[in-house]
């Protein structure tokens, strides 16, 4: 079994211990007065801590909350992995998840789509490679026999896409860079890149601004050599055991929200505590194809060879 599916499962059972695993919505004890909590899983995508994380989405919750009475319980997971193997092992009901995680999940039966950010028209998002400003690099074909970090290896910004960007640019992540940095998340990416240890990172650019406005020291100090096509925007999915009753409920709140009595704008919060306009709940049958091509190009194999890579001792 290929390394980064262990990691998932091992994670899924670290995040969601085993109260949490035998709660269920469905399940609850009739003398209850209400039923329990929504289990909400995020991926580990933005702000390099769980309390950063948890405080990008409470906001969206609580306007969830406050419209339909339902109550949430917001988890971080340990990998994007983890946040699969919890859903599909009924750990979780709701998940923030990358595009490639959601098809991933989806392949497998275990969820539907509940919702998307939308923000100027438009559920997109980019992903980049940056330097520091005072680097010789001015491309991405500067890269090669260089130290790269990347996220985790099923992060759609911090590595499908990325990964993709160096293929199409002629560029064997593999062979042609001298080292290869799995960091885990954006955030440790940034990092890294500030720090020395690497010459360029991939991270999401919804991170990146993140950084900034938290005035991360370095953050301001990077350039940009690479930019990633439009990437469809990491979407909220239910868990298909869900009554489908009550997805609808949820998908319907998520989409009325900026219309709901009580929820000011600040609530509506999406990727990496960004303000954004609003969520749909139905998205055309091709929205997520851009990252169905890039999974096929980034395959199993390369994957297994970048962690191989990784997992060197890095040289300059």
């Amino acid at each position: 079994m290929r390394r980064w599916m262990i990691a998932g499962v091992l994670a899924a059972l670290c995040v969601a211990g085993p109260a949490w695993l035998a709660l269920s919505p469905w399940s609850a004890s009739p003398r209850s007065a209400q039923p329990p909590p929504l289990r909400v899983l995020l991926i580990p995508a933005d702000g390099g801590t769980e309390s950063g994380t948890l405080a990008d989405y409470r906001p969206i919750f609580d306007a969830i909350a406050r419209s339909t009475s339902l109550r949430f319980d917001l988890k971080v997971a340990q990998s994007y992995g983890g946040v699969v193997e919890a859903m599909c092992n009924n750990a979780a009901d709701i998940a923030f998840v990358g595009s490639v995680t959601y098809l991933q999940a989806q392949k497998r039966g275990c969820a539907e789509l509940l919702a998307v950010a939308v923000k100027g028209g438009r559920s997109v998002y980019y992903s980049g490679l940056f330097v520091r400003a005072d680097s010789p690099v001015r491309s991405i074909g500067d890269l090669r026999g260089r130290r790269v970090a990347f996220g985790d290896v099923n992060s759609t910004s911090a590595f499908i896409f990325p990964v993709a960007m160096f293929l199409d640019a002629g560029i064997d992540p593999v062979r042609d860079l001298s080292a290869v940095r799995m960091t885990g998340t954006h955030a440790n990416s940034l990092a890294a890149l500030i720090n020395g240890e690497v010459d360029a990172a991939a991270l999401s650019f919804d991170s990146y601004d993140k950084a900034v406005r938290a005035d991360v020291p370095g953050a301001r100090d990077l350039r940009v050599i690479a930019r990633s096509e439009p990437i469809p925007y990491p979407p909220l999915i239910a868990n298909m055991r869900l009554d489908p009753a009550l997805r609808n409920r949820l998908r319907g709140a998520f989409e009325q929200i900026n219309h709901t009595a009580g929820v000011t704008p600040e609530m509506i919060r999406g990727y990496g505590g960004a303000r954004v306009d609003g969520y749909v709940g139905h998205v055309p049958a091709d929205h997520f194809d851009p990252a169905t091509r890039k999974m096929a190009q980034v395959t199993p194999a390369l994957k297994d060879e970048m962690l191989r890579k990784a997992a060197e001792r890095p040289t300059r």
